[in-house]
């Protein structure tokens, strides 16, 4: 299981569900879908307890997997979902409040709330704002049994964005 009620793959494609209904361009989609592919193609025996209390930083080795064959404008939101949560919980009073047990267990490991200096810096990071909505997706994509499209369905999205 990835989190409370869903495994990996149902978070992803809820994620990328999520990105489709708001309209979002292919690249946020495709980010979207692919932003904990970190977790799936580091070390496959690390458990989630260990991935809750060590931080593996999927987010960068997902981003450096994907580099092969998506540009910055798919890499670049999933290399910084991470810091997008640790950002929105420095800036969003609300945002802290509204996270999971396991992504405030995470948190933490991540290096909690960012400082104002890191606050700062994240700002000024291409394709931030990408990040900050990727990260409101993947706080929502953790809803037990919902439908959505299958993997299938964004063969085409992925194909389009491909280097």
């Amino acid at each position: 299981m990835y989190d409370e009620d869903v495994t990996e793959v149902e978070h992803a494609l809820q994620a990328a569900a999520l990105a489709q209904a708001d309209d979002a361009p292919d690249h946020l989609v495709a980010a979207a879908l692919l932003h904990d592919v970190g977790h799936l193609v580091s070390d496959d025996n690390v458990s989630l307890e260990e991935d809750l209390t060590d931080d593996f930083h999927h987010e960068r080795i997902g981003a450096q997997f994907l580099t092969r064959w998506f540009g910055p404008e798919v890499t670049a939101p999933v290399a910084l979902h991470v810091p997008a949560k640790r950002f929105l919980c420095a800036v969003e009073a609300s945002y802290l409040d509204g996270l999971s047990a396991s992504s405030l267990r995470s948190l933490h490991v991540q290096g909690g709330p960012m400082s104002a200096t890191e606050v700062e810096a994240f700002e000024r990071r291409p394709y931030h704002r990408e990040a900050v909505i990727v990260r409101r997706w993947d706080d929502r994509a953790k809803v037990g049994g919902l439908a959505v499209p299958s993997l299938d369905d964004y063969r085409t999205i992925l194909g389009r964005l491909v280097l």
